[in-house]
């Protein structure tokens, strides 16, 4: 079942500079009860016409906001008008500089938008509108939903409600000259199919689409669905209908490890993984259900998995302060998976209520938004965070990147995206009018190189610790601190001098000790660690 429709006037580039930032209505689009049930959890629909009030006074009081170590760039505004509203979704890039995401609202028709935000040339960025849903039989109101390429270029998403039957529907955006077509692949209907599709899809190196929507079913909770090619049109096939819960999560998407197994998260708050069994079908296991309370509850980021099967995420709620947590599910024996909470919220400075999933970087660093916190406690806009994984043993450690304040954007509700260069790239649905698109640059990236002498050394000898700390932009500045530390206890400090700090003992034990140094880093310079130096004493 498809259809192909194309819109001949949204590929009219819109320059950001012709859009004046604006701290506007933070109206919600009709047609968004999830939204309205994320309000209900967390207690934020009460405040949010103080909070409007409360930041417009901010900004007129705050002569300079606090100094941040990265820097927060507006790249794009949306005005609420033709070129969309509410960007719920996460971005995706092409590789070469262009950003593609979807709006749940606006538009030229008010349904929701596919844009694409490319670099100016000139320090700016426009916007392009690729399509304007119109809310009929195209669908409309893409829900959390980015949208992924195909190897030829094509653009896979979906929209929430519209289509034939007015459930939702899977589509295609193909570039024709210099527009762009929309063919609805699938549409929902009322039944055991599923129906109401939420977040993006994924794709298998087949070219298989796979989702989930949030009713349907055999219990009515919702499924797991795949979209295959066949005899040029698509065939639907639910492969996991969710099992009747209270509904705990709304939004999260699904995950795929290069093996092909998938993982995701029920509306029931467990998480699970679909495997092949080798005869078209797919083995369902729950690996984990979040109870609530201080142990986790309403697990809404899509997972993000690392290089050895662990797979990360966030819960709204719960935790030791009830703000949400970063959480790690690890694979353990005979299938089962244990779960680490990494951090806890408090709501306050540190952020509060992360519905996005994470990103990791290639040194386990990872990164997220929460919807409420930031520098002035809980009735800020969000944050973007860092959590660093300890040296040794012990905690993360987490650092804010970057506080809204409802100019520069409010509730960033959708995961990040990073590049190579460790720039962060996100969405806010609120803010700077109808919401915007960010970009996080971090500090200079700084290494560490740590070595001692001599080395071996014999009991009560003195060993001289040296760190040197180099970047890019050149050496710290003179007398900033270098802690050395064994595992988490500390040793001593130097002070930065020509990029070198020097700490000298004479009290190691007999042994092996393993010491680092630690640069923690200012506002030009991000902090760093040191390799480990193995310091033998006789």
């Amino acid at each position: 079942m498809h259809s192909s429709m194309t819109n001949s006037r949204t590929n009219r580039p819109l320059n950001i500079s012709d859009v004046g930032p604006r701290f506007g209505s933070t109206k919600l689009a009709a047609g968004a009860p999830h939204m309205r049930g994320f309000c209900e959890r967390v207690g934020v629909c009460a405040i949010r016409a103080a909070l409007i009030l409360a930041v417009l006074s901010a900004l007129l009081l705050i002569a300079a906001r606090p100094a941040q170590a990265q820097t927060e760039t507006v790249l794009y505004n949306f005005t609420g008008g033709s070129d969309g509203a509410n960007p719920f979704s996460r971005l995706t890039s092409d590789g070469a500089g262009n950003f593609y995401g979807t709006t749940f609202s606006g538009g030229l028709w008010g349904w929701g938008t596919v844009f694409e935000l490319s670099p100016n040339g000139s320090g700016g960025w426009n916007e392009t509108v690729l399509y304007s849903f119109t809310g009929g039989e195209d669908g409309s109101l893409p829900y959390f939903s980015y949208v992924i390429f195909d190897s030829v270029g094509n653009l896979y998403g979906t929209a929430q409600t519209g289509g034939a039957n007015g459930y939702g529907v899977v589509f295609e955006l193909s570039p024709v000259g210099t527009s762009w077509t929309e063919t609805v692949l699938y549409s929902f209907a009322v039944g055991t199919d599923g129906f109401f599709p939420e977040n993006g899809l994924i794709m298998d190196s087949a070219g298989n689409l796979y989702g989930k929507t949030l009713s349907g079913g055999s219990s009515n909770n919702g499924t797991v669905f795949e979209l295959s090619p066949s005899g040029g049109g698509w065939k639907e096939q639910v492969i996991y209908s969710e099992p009747k819960q209270y509904r705990g999560s709304y939004a999260p998407g699904l995950t795929m490890d290069a093996a092909g197994n998938i993982f995701g998260i029920t509306g029931g708050s467990q998480v699970f993984e679909l495997s092949p069994n080798g005869s078209g079908g797919w083995n369902p296991t729950i690996l984990h259900g979040f109870p609530g309370g201080k142990d986790r509850a309403s697990p809404e980021g899509t997972l993000a998995l690392d290089k050895a099967g662990n797979l990360y995420g966030t819960t709204l709620i719960g935790g030791a302060y009830g703000a949400g947590t970063v959480y790690k599910l690890s694979p353990g024996k005979f299938g089962k998976y244990g779960v680490t909470t990494l951090y806890s919220f408090t709501g306050g400075g540190d952020g509060g209520n992360p519905w996005a999933g994470v990103v990791l970087d290639a040194a386990g660093n990872i990164y997220g938004t929460t919807v409420a916190g930031g520098e002035c406690g809980y009735g800020c806009g969000g944050t973007v965070f860092e959590l660093v994984p300890p040296v040794c043993k012990g905690s993360y450690n987490e650092k804010v990147l970057w506080g809204f304040n409802g100019a520069d954007g409010n509730d960033p509700v959708a995961s990040l995206i990073l590049d190579s260069a460790g720039n962060l790239y996100g969405t806010t649905q609120f803010g700077g009018g109808w919401g915007d698109v960010f970009e996080v640059t971090p500090a200079a990236a700084t290494t560490t190189m740590l070595t001692s002498a001599p080395n071996p050394s014999t009991y009560g000898e003195p060993v001289t610790f040296t760190a040197v700390v180099t970047s890019s932009a050149g050496a710290p500045p003179d007398g900033e601190t270098v802690t050395f530390q064994e595992c988490t206890t500390v040793l001593g400090t130097g002070a930065l001098s020509g990029g070198s700090a020097r700490f000298t003992t004479s009290t190691l034990k007999v042994g092996t000790a393993k010491v680092t140094a630690v640069y923690g880093g200012d506002l030009d310079f991000a902090g760093s660690t040191s390799n480990t130096v193995k310091q033998v004493v006789k």
